[in-house]
């Protein structure tokens, strides 16, 4: 496990809020939420969340707000600098990255390109 002086990524106090009230609801307080990205999405990259409690070789966590975060090897230089935000709209909520390391998003807000990937990005299928 690797712990970090500085958080390399960030939750706003409301996805926090809302990070706790999943974690409660499921009985896994003591839980950690993995922040992923796998490759595909419409811009060649998604983002993933998952309520986790294991702690694998590699894995960096950041606590704030009452909330620990982890994040795998392969995914934190997609990651470093991002902030776990929670949007409200006429569907409904849910959690949204802001990611620094993006050089284009799909209009979904769902995967993203960074500026080492070539090509163009594929339609948005939300």
């Amino acid at each position: 496990m690797v712990e970090t002086q500085e958080a390399v990524i960030r939750i706003t106090p409301l996805a926090a809020e809302k990070a706790r009230e999943i974690l409660a609801r499921y009985g896994k307080e003591h839980a950690a939420i993995r922040v992923y990205i796998k490759s595909g999405g419409c811009s060649g990259f998604q983002y993933g969340m998952a309520v986790d409690e294991r702690e694998l070789e590699g894995d960096t966590f950041v606590e704030m707000h009452g909330v620990r975060l982890v994040v795998d090897p392969m995914s934190l230089p997609y990651l470093v600098g991002s902030e776990i935000d929670w949007v409200e709209s006429l569907m409904g909520g849910g959690f949204t990255v802001h990611n620094p390391n993006a050089a284009s998003t799909c209009g979904c807000g769902h995967s993203f390109r960074t500026k080492d990937q070539e090509g163009e990005a594929r339609t948005c299928g939300h």
